[in-house]
């Protein structure tokens, strides 16, 4: 039995490292699982065993409540007492927006798996074109050295990044796997992802390609 009591007057809603989590690598696990499907919604649910049942596809209350708590303690959901939503507009309007917050220079662009771009702020046109060739390269890259970074090294992120001697990053290249569909973030200078706007960004990416699959 567990002694972890849920707040049902509150609206269940990913962190930064939550959303960030969910989308982070192609495998799956009950709590990607919950985070995925609250990316589904237009607005977040509220918190009550029986939309986690849904959410996760667990019956026993106990093994929800447990699951709900690791989940809390390792900063991957939070209870609000109003409902979030999805920001308004239309996807093309909304995606630059997200994304020049994430880097302390405002130079961030998205690509897809082939390396083309979807949207970017900051960077030159001709930047945008290179840095995501070098993004989908770089993925192939992982993907073929899989063996040496997970298994041998222990390694379970697949961002890369140029960092300076100080080993601070110049550019980073950061991985969301958005249903079946993989895409890169790639940020010039240092990252600022712990925030809500990240959130934002991944919820806005779900909405828009996770059910194309």
């Amino acid at each position: 039995m567990t002694d972890f009591a849920i707040k049902e007057n509150l609206y269940i809603y990913p962190t930064p490292a939550g959303a960030y989590y969910a989308v982070s690598s192609p495998t799956d696990d009950p709590a990607k699982k919950l985070l995925c499907t609250l990316f589904q919604f237009t607005e977040s649910p509220r918190l009550s065993i029986d939309e986690l049942h849904l959410c996760t596809g667990i019956k026993d209350k106990n093994e929800i409540a447990t699951l709900l708590k690791r989940m809390q303690n390792l900063g991957w959901l939070q209870g609000c007492e109003t409902p979030q939503s999805i920001p308004p507009g239309d996807f093309e309007e909304v995606l630059p927006e997200l994304l020049s917050p994430l880097s302390d220079r405002g130079n961030v662009l998205l690509a897809d798996n082939l390396g083309f771009h979807i949207a970017y702020n900051g960077f030159n046109y001709e930047t945008v074109e290179q840095l995501s060739a070098l993004s989908a390269d770089i993925s192939s890259l992982h993907e073929r050295h899989l063996g040496l970074l997970e298994n041998n090294l222990g390694l379970n992120s697949s961002a890369w990044a140029i960092v300076d001697a100080a080993g601070n990053s110049q550019v980073g290249f950061w991985p969301l796997y958005i249903g079946k569909q993989r895409f890169v973030l790639v940020i010039g200078g240092l990252p600022r992802m712990n925030q809500p706007i990240l959130i934002s960004l991944i919820w806005v990416l779900n909405i828009r390609f996770a059910k194309e699959n």
